[in-house]
């Protein structure tokens, strides 16, 4: 890795600027006690941003926590401040909670570790050289914030705990007044693409003049003017998106001064019933069984942060070689850019929202589902105390990232469902969250509590079963039945694994044995429960991670355990 050249992507794939400058690279850093809380006089040494502390890419390889405080600085050289025109800083994300200072003002803070921010920073910076200043503090596991699988004591299912900076960080020149996000709706039936363009104010000298130029392979197919920051562009003969097909729009967004490059895709997901009355997952009007791996995406370098560019691709690309048409993104946010690569790939994807809340009831959220999976679903979400969500101001917060997490990936037609909740893990008013979702988006469907406490809504039938032989149930209320996790098959390969300890579900020696066991389980069982009416399945897991060894791919991503693809033989 060359650390002057570190992910320098545009980072924002659907809203892409060409006048911008990636901050990623090394900046210096130190680690203090909490109680000592005043910037430091002098900085240990160099951390790679944007990889955490924790590590080996970072060069720190060291552990935050909660009583201490991480402090980043680098220099930031403005060669000139344009007149009318901003600069803006963007945080990919931090984790978890942090302060920005220019030249020690300080300017915003921020909490919530998976969601990117920005600042207007052109009030506080000079032409010539500034300071930039980063300060974080992150709780992990001791709080009520999302955290995912992270955790301090790390081991079987839990994951080494990361902080600090971990995507991308990059500033950006633009006019005064400028395009902030950008909402895009394929409605397909209607042949018919629903744009929102929002500004930063309103643009009086131009009333908003908005012009829309949509390309096809590079070929202009359409141009767009209006002075509605809402418009339906009608898109005519157009060609649907599907894993096998995934076709992409590019668009060019004029207004004003302000330009930005963005693409689009008309796509369509349902649950509707099928000739034989059973309910279905529909993709673009047609029955479309979704054929999924669990990804948790970690990285034995990078952590929660992949090495390159590269490394997303391959991940997605060796999903879909070995017959996968689906990824489960379980309980974290990735960078913009891997849900692109996921657009333009052609891959669907299932993405959680990132569980939080206090200290969770091993025999609530383990042992009782596993062993009475039918009590599991008896037991209702309005008990906070039982699932972790005492507190307040934890639920208004997660509700509040629910939201902003939907609206920051709504633009990415591969992603397909929202799972609000996994396995009871900070679960709680679940059918108010589902209405809450709808509310914001009702283009995409929801797996409303992703295997035990379901209470009975959303659009899927989510079972978990790792250990009790597979077999197909209908549901009661007509929604899809999906297998939302299952498998786990052990098999730890020598030389490739990141520790002696192994954990999985059933343990084979050898990648033959294990082969042979996946074969014969998608060929026989998930075959049949297809036939039955079986909608959707995923696999645990993509990639081996620390201890869990139940990965199609080791941790370091060297060896794949398969030979060829899983396929189902559809009847």
């Amino acid at each position: 890795m060359n650390p002057d050249t570190v992910l320098t992507e545009y980072p924002r794939p659907q809203l892409r600027r060409n006048d911008y400058t990636i901050l990623n690279g090394y900046w210096n850093y130190n680690i203090t006690k909490e109680s000592a809380d005043i910037r430091p006089s002098h900085y240990e040494g160099k951390i790679l941003v944007p990889f955490s502390p924790e590590s080996i890419l970072s060069g720190v390889n060291r552990q935050l926590k909660p009583d201490e405080i991480l402090w980043y600085e680098r220099p930031l050289i403005i060669e000139k401040k344009y007149p009318g025109k901003r600069l803006i800083l963007n945080f990919g994300a931090v984790d978890q909670a942090c302060e920005i200072l220019i030249n020690y003002n300080s300017i915003m803070q921020h909490v919530g570790g998976y969601l990117p921010f920005s600042a207007d920073i052109t009030d506080y910076v000079i032409e010539g050289g500034n300071l930039l200043t980063v300060r974080v503090k992150d709780s992990s596991d001791t709080s009520y914030h999302s955290r995912g699988k992270q955790k301090l004591k790390r081991g079987g299912m839990f994951y080494t705990a990361q902080s600090g900076i971990w995507q991308t960080v990059w500033m950006e020149w633009v006019p005064e007044i400028y395009i902030t996000s950008l909402s895009i709706t394929p409605l397909v039936d209607e042949s018919i693409l629903r744009l929102t363009v929002n500004l930063s104010a309103e643009n009086k000298a131009t009333r908003n003049l908005f012009r829309i130029d949509i390309y096809d392979h590079g070929r202009k197919i359409h141009s767009f003017i209006t002075k509605n920051s809402t418009m339906n562009i009608p898109i005519k003969n157009f060609t649907y998106w599907s894993p096998e097909n995934p076709h992409l729009y590019d668009m060019v967004i004029y207004a004003g001064d302000d330009i930005v490059h963005s693409y689009f895709a008309m796509r369509k997901i349902e649950v509707r019933q099928d000739e034989n009355g059973i309910s279905r997952i529909y993709l673009n009007n047609e029955p479309y069984f979704q054929n999924g791996l669990l990804d948790q995406g970690y990285w034995p370098d990078g952590l929660y942060t992949a090495p390159s560019d590269e490394a997303m691709i391959f991940d997605i690309e060796q999903a879909k070689a070995l017959g996968f048409n689906m990824l489960r993104k379980h309980i974290k946010l990735e960078p913009l850019r891997w849900y692109y690569h996921c657009d333009r790939l052609g891959m669907l994807v299932w993405q959680d929202m990132v569980n939080g809340g206090g200290r969770y009831n091993k025999l609530l959220v383990g042992y009782l589902p596993t062993i009475f999976p039918c009590l599991a679903c008896r037991i209702k979400d309005k008990h906070y105390l039982l699932f972790g969500r005492k507190n307040a101001d934890g639920r208004r917060e997660w509700i509040r990232e629910c939201e902003d997490t939907i609206r920051h990936l709504y633009n990415n037609p591969s992603i397909v469902v929202w799972v609000p909740f996994n396995e009871g893990w900070g679960q709680f008013d679940a059918n108010k969250i589902t209405t809450l979702i709808r509310s914001i988006d009702d283009t995409r469907l929801i797996d409303q509590a992703s295997g035990w406490y379901d209470q009975k809504g959303g659009d899927f039938k989510s079972i978990h079963n790792y250990f009790h032989p597979l077999k197909y149930t209908s549901d009661k209320r007509g929604r899809s039945v999906v297998l939302s996790e299952f498998g786990g098959y052990a098999c730890y390969i020598s030389g490739h694994s990141y520790s002696p300890r192994i954990y999985g579900y059933r343990l084979y020696n050898g990648t033959e044995a294990l082969e042979s066991a996946l074969q014969r389980l998608y060929q026989e069982d998930i075959t049949i429960m297809i036939k039955e009416g079986l909608s959707a399945v995923v696999y645990t897991q993509l990639s081996d991670i620390e201890d869990e060894v139940n990965g199609l791919f080791t941790y370091d991503r060297r060896v794949c355990k398969l030979s060829k693809p899983l396929l189902i033989h559809k009847q």
